[in-house]
């Protein structure tokens, strides 16, 4: 009985959740709204599976924000740079500029493991110094200002492109999460996450080359962070040392919500996809209704406690 509760507690919190949020304002299950829901989702879930990956290895990732901010502004500078000089060069620089952007996540990724796995720095110490410098980097080649002229194309191709009626940040997002997902449980590195995770021990009795799947970690989740980063960039229309903002904290959320735990070794796609989702219906239903946004930074770490706190009673 509690394995059958713990397992549905959250879908079931979701769906009174939303179903409140309705009784109080009706459009919160209008279509329109529904649209806009999964759309959001599909950011946030982006960035939550980043931080899934490193905290299946018992870490987590506090630059992921400033990750965000970093490559949001690069992407920007390199890609209205190439355009201004040469304007009908658009695809080039639309390659150039994601080339970027992922260079970029994987050095971060790479330096974040390496100070993990090798220097053998606290996650949390080692990602607290990465987010300055990345906070550093975004600040000093924006000059602290948002980077506008984004072409439009990017934003029509990544932001309000569709395909077969599909919003395009729904369809990346979707099959960023497949690819994820098959790494994950097809893979031997993935199963090398869950076993460093749940047993740290037994990976090292088992010869896993722990810092080499550390290090894999840590970049996974700083690209895919630079992925989300090029989507929201397309969205907002310019590069922004600000983007990352409550991001980091967000992406914890909707993965320990939606069943990832922190003690490492549990965790997948779908519970990453059932946070996002809680996670965003109830920002969604919070601003629809109106209520305050310092009021909702309250509840959402009150959620996340009670989450944390679950998750203890589930792994005991």
């Amino acid at each position: 009985m509690m394995v059958f509760i713990m397992r549905w507690l959250m879908p079931i919190c979701l769906v009174l959740m939303a179903l409140g949020f309705a009784a109080v304002e009706p459009r919160v299950l209008s279509e329109a709204n529904l649209v806009n829901v999964a759309t959001q989702a599909s950011y946030l879930v982006v960035f939550a599976a980043a931080q899934m990956v490193v905290i299946l290895t018992r870490g987590f990732d506090l630059s992921l924000g400033m990750c965000v901010s970093s490559v949001s502004v690069l992407v920007a500078l390199v890609m209205t740079g190439i355009v201004e000089s040469n304007p009908q060069s658009m695809t080039l620089a639309i390659f150039l500029s994601v080339s970027a952007g992922i260079v970029f996540g994987i050095l971060v990724g790479a330096f974040n493991g390496f100070c993990v796995s090798v220097l053998r720095v606290n996650p949390f110490i080692a990602t607290l110094g990465t987010l300055n410098i990345c906070y550093g980097i975004a600040s000093t080649i924006s000059g602290g200002r948002p980077v506008f002229g984004v072409p439009r194309e990017f934003s029509n191709l990544v932001y309000s492109g569709e395909v077969l009626g599909i919003p395009a940040p729904i369809i990346i997002a979707s099959a960023l999460l497949v690819i994820i997902h098959l790494i994950l449980t097809r893979t031997v590195i993935g199963r090398g996450f869950y076993i460093l995770g749940s047993n740290p021990r037994a990976a090292k009795v088992a010869g896993l080359p722990s810092r080499l799947y550390l290090t894999y970690a840590y970049i996974i989740c700083s690209v895919l962070a630079a992925v989300g980063a090029m989507l929201l960039t397309a969205r907002t229309g310019s590069g922004e040392p600000n983007l990352g903002g409550n991001i980091t904290l967000e992406s914890i959320a909707a993965a320990v919500i939606g069943g990832v735990s922190l003690r490492g070794g549990i965790g997948g796609i779908p519970a990453v996809l059932l946070g996002a989702v809680f996670v965003t219906v109830l920002s969604n239903g919070m601003n629809l209704t109106r209520i305050d946004g310092n009021i909702q930074m309250i509840v959402l770490g009150c959620v996340v406690i009670a989450a944390v706190f679950v998750d203890r009673i589930r792994t005991k």
